[in-house]
């Protein structure tokens, strides 16, 4: 006779209410996920802008245009665009009475 594998053991939910999502649910877990990622996507926008200006000074050129420039560019834009979108997404937004 075959056993049937799943019927040994009893079955068990794979989510609980005690899962990452319920604790963010909670007001102190929102607000410290909302300022880890206002911390992370600053901290992008401040390391985009330090690659534009240390670029900028090592090699003494401004142009991200520059054929020779084009792979910098491609790293800075999109550092400092997800920064500045980041920062507007996870700030703190004016309570309406």
């Amino acid at each position: 006779m075959i056993a049937h594998l799943g019927s040994e053991y009893p079955r068990t939910a794979i989510y609980t209410a005690k899962s990452l999502a319920a604790l963010m649910a909670e007001a102190e877990g929102a607000e410290f996920q909302r300022k880890v990622a206002l911390g992370f996507f600053t901290a992008l926008l401040i390391a985009g802008v330090a690659l534009y200006w240390g670029w900028g000074i090592m090699y003494d050129t401004w142009n991200p245009f520059n054929r020779e420039d084009i792979g910098i560019y491609t790293l800075y834009v999109p550092m400092i665009a997800f920064g500045l979108i980041g920062i507007l997404l996870y700030r703190k937004k004016s309570v309406k009475a």
